[in-house]
Protein backbone atom coordinates (compact mmCIF):
# COMPACT_ATOMS: atom_id res chain seq x y z
CA UNK A 1 0.00 0.00 0.00
CA UNK A 2 2.85 2.99 0.71
CA UNK A 3 4.38 1.51 -2.55
CA UNK A 4 0.93 2.21 -4.11
CA UNK A 5 0.68 5.18 -2.82
CA UNK A 6 4.17 6.36 -3.64
CA UNK A 7 3.62 5.58 -7.06
CA UNK A 8 0.42 7.52 -6.93
CA UNK A 9 2.07 11.12 -5.80
CA UNK A 10 4.41 11.70 -9.09
CA UNK A 11 1.13 11.24 -11.16
CA UNK A 12 -0.96 13.86 -9.20
CA UNK A 13 1.66 16.04 -9.42
CA UNK A 14 2.01 16.15 -13.37
CA UNK A 15 -1.75 16.94 -13.43
CA UNK A 16 -0.89 19.95 -11.89
CA UNK A 17 -1.05 22.97 -14.52
CA UNK A 18 2.21 24.80 -15.75
CA UNK A 19 1.00 27.87 -15.04
CA UNK A 20 -1.08 28.67 -11.73
CA UNK A 21 -4.39 30.50 -11.80
CA UNK A 22 -2.89 33.20 -10.26
CA UNK A 23 -0.02 33.86 -13.17
CA UNK A 24 -2.25 33.32 -15.86
CA UNK A 25 -4.39 36.37 -16.07
CA UNK A 26 -1.06 38.52 -15.99
CA UNK A 27 0.28 36.74 -18.24
CA UNK A 28 -2.73 36.76 -20.86
CA UNK A 29 -2.64 40.28 -20.65
CA UNK A 30 1.13 40.66 -21.40
CA UNK A 31 0.38 38.35 -24.49
CA UNK A 32 -2.28 40.71 -25.49
CA UNK A 33 -0.33 43.66 -25.06
CA UNK A 34 2.76 42.13 -27.24
CA UNK A 35 0.00 41.26 -30.03
CA UNK A 36 -0.47 45.19 -29.97
CA UNK A 37 2.99 45.77 -30.10
CA UNK A 38 3.52 43.92 -33.15
CA UNK A 39 0.52 45.12 -34.71
CA UNK A 40 1.37 48.53 -34.28
CA UNK A 41 5.21 47.98 -35.27
CA UNK A 42 4.68 46.10 -38.10
CA UNK A 43 1.41 47.60 -39.74
CA UNK A 44 3.19 47.56 -43.10
CA UNK A 45 3.11 44.45 -43.42
CA UNK A 46 -0.11 43.59 -41.55
CA UNK A 47 -2.06 45.76 -43.17
CA UNK A 48 -1.90 44.68 -46.48
CA UNK A 49 -2.46 41.40 -44.90
CA UNK A 50 -5.64 42.48 -43.77
CA UNK A 51 -6.74 43.93 -46.48
CA UNK A 52 -6.63 41.06 -48.82
CA UNK A 53 -8.25 39.17 -46.34
CA UNK A 54 -11.04 40.67 -45.67
CA UNK A 55 -11.29 41.51 -50.12
CA UNK A 56 -11.38 37.88 -50.38
CA UNK A 57 -13.99 37.31 -47.98
CA UNK A 58 -15.91 39.43 -49.70
CA UNK A 59 -15.26 38.72 -53.26
CA UNK A 60 -14.93 34.78 -52.55
CA UNK A 61 -18.83 34.07 -52.75
CA UNK A 62 -18.74 35.75 -56.33
CA UNK A 63 -16.08 33.62 -57.48
CA UNK A 64 -17.21 30.81 -56.16
CA UNK A 65 -20.81 31.53 -57.73
CA UNK A 66 -19.27 32.45 -61.55
CA UNK A 67 -17.49 28.75 -61.44
CA UNK A 68 -20.42 27.23 -60.27
CA UNK A 69 -22.94 28.80 -62.50
CA UNK A 70 -20.97 29.67 -65.56
CA UNK A 71 -18.45 27.46 -64.97
CA UNK A 72 -15.18 30.63 -65.24
CA UNK A 73 -12.18 29.41 -63.71
CA UNK A 74 -11.11 30.34 -60.74
CA UNK A 75 -8.15 31.92 -61.84
CA UNK A 76 -9.99 34.01 -64.62
CA UNK A 77 -12.75 35.47 -62.36
CA UNK A 78 -10.24 36.25 -59.71
CA UNK A 79 -7.93 38.33 -61.74
CA UNK A 80 -11.55 39.73 -63.30
CA UNK A 81 -12.78 41.21 -59.45
CA UNK A 82 -9.09 42.06 -58.24
CA UNK A 83 -8.56 44.18 -61.40
CA UNK A 84 -11.91 45.99 -61.16
CA UNK A 85 -11.53 46.72 -57.33
CA UNK A 86 -8.13 48.13 -59.26
CA UNK A 87 -9.87 50.56 -61.38
CA UNK A 88 -12.57 51.62 -58.79
CA UNK A 89 -9.85 52.21 -56.62
CA UNK A 90 -7.71 54.69 -59.63
CA UNK A 91 -11.15 55.83 -60.55
CA UNK A 92 -12.34 57.35 -57.26
CA UNK A 93 -8.64 58.68 -56.80
CA UNK A 94 -8.53 60.49 -60.18
CA UNK A 95 -11.98 62.07 -59.28
CA UNK A 96 -11.35 63.22 -56.13
CA UNK A 97 -7.69 64.17 -55.90
CA UNK A 98 -7.70 67.33 -58.11
CA UNK A 99 -10.67 69.12 -56.93
CA UNK A 100 -9.87 67.99 -53.02
CA UNK A 101 -6.08 69.75 -54.17
CA UNK A 102 -8.03 72.74 -55.44
CA UNK A 103 -10.02 73.08 -52.57
CA UNK A 104 -7.30 72.89 -49.89
CA UNK A 105 -5.91 75.66 -51.66
CA UNK A 106 -9.04 78.13 -52.30
CA UNK A 107 -11.10 77.36 -49.00
CA UNK A 108 -8.98 78.93 -45.86
CA UNK A 109 -8.48 82.27 -48.30
CA UNK A 110 -12.48 82.11 -48.27
CA UNK A 111 -13.16 81.43 -44.53
CA UNK A 112 -10.91 84.11 -44.25
CA UNK A 113 -12.37 86.15 -46.72
CA UNK A 114 -15.91 85.53 -45.15
CA UNK A 115 -14.84 85.60 -41.10
CA UNK A 116 -12.40 88.62 -41.68
CA UNK A 117 -13.41 90.76 -44.30
CA UNK A 118 -13.07 94.71 -43.31
CA UNK A 119 -15.52 94.65 -40.34
CA UNK A 120 -14.34 94.91 -36.55
CA UNK A 121 -12.30 91.57 -36.02
CA UNK A 122 -10.12 92.59 -39.41
CA UNK A 123 -8.86 96.00 -36.99
CA UNK A 124 -8.63 93.95 -34.37
CA UNK A 125 -6.06 91.99 -36.02
CA UNK A 126 -4.56 94.64 -37.57
CA UNK A 127 -3.78 95.90 -34.15
CA UNK A 128 -2.60 93.04 -32.58
CA UNK A 129 -0.36 92.40 -35.48
CA UNK A 130 1.02 95.91 -34.85
CA UNK A 131 1.71 95.21 -31.51
CA UNK A 132 3.27 91.94 -31.99
CA UNK A 133 6.09 93.53 -34.36
CA UNK A 134 6.60 96.24 -31.66
CA UNK A 135 7.78 93.60 -29.24
CA UNK A 136 9.52 91.82 -32.46
CA UNK A 137 11.13 95.24 -33.11
CA UNK A 138 11.94 95.91 -29.22
CA UNK A 139 13.22 92.05 -28.63
CA UNK A 140 15.84 92.64 -31.51
CA UNK A 141 17.44 96.24 -30.68
CA UNK A 142 17.57 94.33 -26.49
CA UNK A 143 19.81 91.32 -28.63
CA UNK A 144 21.92 93.73 -30.41
CA UNK A 145 23.67 94.61 -27.27
CA UNK A 146 24.10 90.81 -26.52
CA UNK A 147 26.46 88.06 -27.90
CA UNK A 148 25.09 87.26 -31.08
CA UNK A 149 23.95 83.74 -30.73
CA UNK A 150 24.94 80.71 -32.63
CA UNK A 151 22.35 79.99 -35.44
CA UNK A 152 21.44 76.64 -35.81
CA UNK A 153 19.82 75.28 -38.68
CA UNK A 154 17.32 72.14 -38.85
CA UNK A 155 17.03 70.00 -41.69
CA UNK A 156 13.73 69.04 -42.24
CA UNK A 157 11.76 67.29 -45.09
CA UNK A 158 8.84 69.17 -46.44
CA UNK A 159 5.59 68.39 -46.63
CA UNK A 160 5.65 67.37 -50.05
CA UNK A 161 8.61 64.78 -49.81
CA UNK A 162 6.43 63.13 -46.46
CA UNK A 163 3.28 63.06 -48.86
CA UNK A 164 5.12 61.17 -51.27
CA UNK A 165 6.67 58.73 -49.30
CA UNK A 166 2.98 58.02 -47.77
CA UNK A 167 1.63 57.96 -51.23
CA UNK A 168 4.45 55.42 -52.50
CA UNK A 169 4.45 53.29 -49.37
CA UNK A 170 0.91 53.11 -49.46
CA UNK A 171 0.85 51.95 -53.10
CA UNK A 172 3.59 49.52 -52.28
CA UNK A 173 1.25 48.19 -49.99
CA UNK A 174 -2.32 48.10 -51.99
CA UNK A 175 0.01 46.16 -54.23
CA UNK A 176 0.27 43.70 -52.24
CA UNK A 177 -2.63 43.39 -50.67
CA UNK A 178 -4.66 42.87 -54.14
CA UNK A 179 -1.68 40.51 -55.13
CA UNK A 180 -1.93 38.80 -51.89
CA UNK A 181 -6.23 38.53 -53.00
CA UNK A 182 -5.60 37.00 -55.71
CA UNK A 183 -3.94 34.25 -54.72
CA UNK A 184 -6.60 34.06 -51.95
CA UNK A 185 -9.05 34.06 -54.01
CA UNK A 186 -7.45 30.59 -56.05
CA UNK A 187 -6.22 29.01 -53.55
CA UNK A 188 -7.28 30.40 -50.31
CA UNK A 189 -10.49 27.75 -49.84
CA UNK A 190 -7.60 25.25 -50.65
CA UNK A 191 -5.61 26.43 -47.72
CA UNK A 192 -8.64 26.59 -45.32
CA UNK A 193 -9.06 22.64 -45.73
CA UNK A 194 -5.41 22.13 -45.22
CA UNK A 195 -5.61 23.88 -42.27
CA UNK A 196 -8.98 22.13 -40.78
CA UNK A 197 -8.01 18.68 -41.57
CA UNK A 198 -5.19 19.18 -39.05
CA UNK A 199 -7.35 19.81 -36.03
CA UNK A 200 -9.55 17.83 -34.03
CA UNK A 201 -12.66 16.86 -35.86
CA UNK A 202 -15.01 18.59 -33.24
CA UNK A 203 -13.40 21.90 -33.99
CA UNK A 204 -13.70 21.19 -37.62
CA UNK A 205 -17.38 22.40 -37.63
CA UNK A 206 -16.84 25.28 -35.85
CA UNK A 207 -13.82 26.94 -37.76
CA UNK A 208 -16.13 26.30 -41.04
CA UNK A 209 -19.18 28.04 -39.28
CA UNK A 210 -17.10 30.61 -38.45
CA UNK A 211 -15.64 31.43 -42.24
CA UNK A 212 -19.07 31.22 -43.55
CA UNK A 213 -20.51 33.12 -41.36
CA UNK A 214 -17.54 36.11 -41.42
CA UNK A 215 -18.03 35.90 -45.63
CA UNK A 216 -21.83 36.24 -45.14
CA UNK A 217 -21.81 39.03 -42.37
CA UNK A 218 -19.22 40.91 -44.39
CA UNK A 219 -20.82 40.74 -47.29
CA UNK A 220 -24.03 41.79 -45.80
CA UNK A 221 -23.05 44.83 -44.37
CA UNK A 222 -20.75 45.87 -46.99
CA UNK A 223 -23.47 45.24 -49.86
CA UNK A 224 -26.20 47.13 -48.11
CA UNK A 225 -23.99 49.83 -46.99
CA UNK A 226 -22.81 49.98 -50.51
CA UNK A 227 -26.37 50.25 -51.59
CA UNK A 228 -27.34 52.67 -49.19
CA UNK A 229 -24.28 55.15 -49.72
CA UNK A 230 -24.77 54.86 -53.37
CA UNK A 231 -28.35 56.67 -52.73
CA UNK A 232 -27.09 58.82 -50.64
CA UNK A 233 -23.96 60.19 -52.66
CA UNK A 234 -26.37 60.42 -55.84
CA UNK A 235 -28.82 62.52 -53.73
CA UNK A 236 -26.47 64.34 -52.36
CA UNK A 237 -24.64 65.10 -55.60
CA UNK A 238 -28.04 66.17 -57.38
CA UNK A 239 -28.35 68.56 -54.46
CA UNK A 240 -25.35 70.16 -54.42
CA UNK A 241 -25.82 70.67 -58.58
CA UNK A 242 -29.30 72.05 -57.62
CA UNK A 243 -27.95 74.99 -55.12
CA UNK A 244 -25.36 75.71 -57.04
CA UNK A 245 -22.19 74.32 -55.45
CA UNK A 246 -18.94 73.90 -58.04
CA UNK A 247 -18.03 69.96 -58.41
CA UNK A 248 -21.25 68.39 -57.05
CA UNK A 249 -20.36 65.26 -58.23
CA UNK A 250 -17.11 65.06 -56.54
CA UNK A 251 -19.14 65.90 -53.01
CA UNK A 252 -21.39 63.41 -53.82
CA UNK A 253 -19.03 60.78 -54.06
CA UNK A 254 -17.21 62.57 -51.10
CA UNK A 255 -20.98 61.90 -48.86
CA UNK A 256 -21.29 58.58 -50.32
CA UNK A 257 -17.58 57.05 -49.19
CA UNK A 258 -17.42 58.95 -45.93
CA UNK A 259 -20.65 56.92 -45.01
CA UNK A 260 -18.45 53.91 -44.78
CA UNK A 261 -17.08 55.35 -41.66
CA UNK A 262 -20.07 54.88 -38.97
CA UNK A 263 -20.58 58.33 -37.04
CA UNK A 264 -17.83 59.85 -37.83
CA UNK A 265 -18.06 59.88 -41.90
CA UNK A 266 -21.36 61.63 -41.60
CA UNK A 267 -19.86 64.22 -39.50
CA UNK A 268 -16.98 64.83 -41.44
CA UNK A 269 -19.58 65.19 -44.64
CA UNK A 270 -21.33 68.05 -43.06
CA UNK A 271 -18.92 69.94 -42.16
CA UNK A 272 -17.29 69.97 -45.59
CA UNK A 273 -20.64 70.43 -47.23
CA UNK A 274 -20.99 73.51 -44.44
CA UNK A 275 -17.76 74.53 -45.55
CA UNK A 276 -18.00 74.41 -49.67
CA UNK A 277 -21.92 76.08 -48.97
CA UNK A 278 -20.29 79.08 -46.94
CA UNK A 279 -17.44 79.95 -49.44
CA UNK A 280 -19.18 79.24 -52.57
CA UNK A 281 -23.20 80.78 -52.04
CA UNK A 282 -24.26 84.05 -51.37
CA UNK A 283 -27.96 83.23 -49.34
CA UNK A 284 -28.09 82.15 -46.00
CA UNK A 285 -30.76 79.49 -46.77
CA UNK A 286 -28.77 78.23 -49.97
CA UNK A 287 -25.83 77.64 -47.58
CA UNK A 288 -27.92 75.54 -45.10
CA UNK A 289 -29.93 73.57 -47.78
CA UNK A 290 -26.67 70.71 -48.84
CA UNK A 291 -25.81 69.85 -44.93
CA UNK A 292 -29.11 70.38 -44.13
CA UNK A 293 -30.57 67.83 -46.75
CA UNK A 294 -27.63 65.38 -46.28
CA UNK A 295 -28.24 65.05 -42.40
CA UNK A 296 -32.04 64.81 -43.38
CA UNK A 297 -31.35 61.83 -45.98
CA UNK A 298 -28.70 60.25 -44.06
CA UNK A 299 -31.37 60.19 -40.93
CA UNK A 300 -33.49 58.62 -43.36
CA UNK A 301 -31.32 55.75 -44.52
CA UNK A 302 -29.92 55.25 -41.53
CA UNK A 303 -32.91 54.85 -39.55
CA UNK A 304 -35.39 53.28 -42.02
CA UNK A 305 -34.17 51.82 -45.19
CA UNK A 306 -30.80 50.47 -43.93
CA UNK A 307 -32.69 47.91 -41.54
CA UNK A 308 -35.27 47.11 -43.71
CA UNK A 309 -33.32 45.97 -46.79
CA UNK A 310 -32.42 41.91 -45.87
CA UNK A 311 -33.24 42.85 -42.20
CA UNK A 312 -30.33 44.23 -41.69
CA UNK A 313 -28.82 45.90 -38.66
CA UNK A 314 -25.71 46.20 -36.79
CA UNK A 315 -25.27 43.70 -33.69
CA UNK A 316 -22.61 45.29 -32.32
CA UNK A 317 -23.15 48.06 -29.28
CA UNK A 318 -22.89 51.39 -31.10
CA UNK A 319 -20.43 52.31 -27.53
CA UNK A 320 -18.47 49.68 -28.97
CA UNK A 321 -18.29 51.06 -32.67
CA UNK A 322 -17.50 54.22 -31.64
CA UNK A 323 -14.43 52.81 -29.58
CA UNK A 324 -13.14 50.62 -32.22
CA UNK A 325 -12.93 53.21 -34.41
CA UNK A 326 -10.35 55.86 -32.57
CA UNK A 327 -8.76 52.46 -31.71
CA UNK A 328 -7.90 50.82 -35.00
CA UNK A 329 -7.30 54.86 -35.99
CA UNK A 330 -5.15 55.24 -33.43
CA UNK A 331 -3.19 51.96 -34.19
CA UNK A 332 -3.01 52.20 -38.15
CA UNK A 333 -4.50 55.42 -39.27
CA UNK A 334 -6.90 56.26 -41.80
CA UNK A 335 -6.54 52.62 -43.23
CA UNK A 336 -7.48 51.74 -39.41
CA UNK A 337 -10.68 53.76 -39.07
CA UNK A 338 -12.05 52.38 -43.04
CA UNK A 339 -11.43 48.77 -40.94
CA UNK A 340 -12.38 49.27 -37.63
CA UNK A 341 -16.29 47.77 -38.32
CA UNK A 342 -15.58 44.77 -40.45
CA UNK A 343 -12.99 44.07 -37.92
CA UNK A 344 -14.98 44.33 -35.61
CA UNK A 345 -17.88 42.18 -37.68
CA UNK A 346 -15.24 38.89 -37.87
CA UNK A 347 -14.14 39.65 -34.41
CA UNK A 348 -17.77 39.39 -33.08
CA UNK A 349 -18.70 36.23 -35.44
CA UNK A 350 -15.61 34.83 -33.92
CA UNK A 351 -16.33 35.37 -29.77
CA UNK A 352 -19.88 34.08 -31.32
CA UNK A 353 -18.41 30.70 -31.80
CA UNK A 354 -16.40 29.81 -29.24
CA UNK A 355 -18.25 28.80 -25.84
CA UNK A 356 -15.18 30.37 -23.40
CA UNK A 357 -15.73 33.98 -25.43
CA UNK A 358 -19.50 34.39 -25.95
CA UNK A 359 -19.85 36.00 -22.96
CA UNK A 360 -17.94 38.65 -24.05
CA UNK A 361 -20.00 38.69 -27.18
CA UNK A 362 -22.81 38.75 -24.96
CA UNK A 363 -21.18 41.97 -23.84
CA UNK A 364 -20.83 43.83 -26.70
CA UNK A 365 -23.75 42.85 -28.49
CA UNK A 366 -26.14 45.71 -28.91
Amino acid sequence: MDGQSTNNEPAGENKRPLISSDLATPIYGLFGLGILYTLYVAHQIVLPIILAVMTSLLLSPLVKKAYVKWRIPRVISSLAFVLLVLAAIVGITLAVATPALKWVEEVPQGISRLLVGESEISRQIARVTESAEQVERSVEELSETEQQPTTVVLQTDSWRSQLMTKARNGIAGLALALALTYFLLVSGDRLIHNFIRQLPIEQRKTVLRMTHESQHQIAQYLGVLGLSNLVVGTTTGLICWAVGLPDPAVWGLVAGLARFIPYLGNILSISLLTIVSVVSLDELWMMAVAPLGFLGLTTLVGLFIEPWIHGFRMAINPVIIFVSIFFWGWLWGPVGVLLAVPLMTVIQVVLKQIPKLRPVYKVIAR
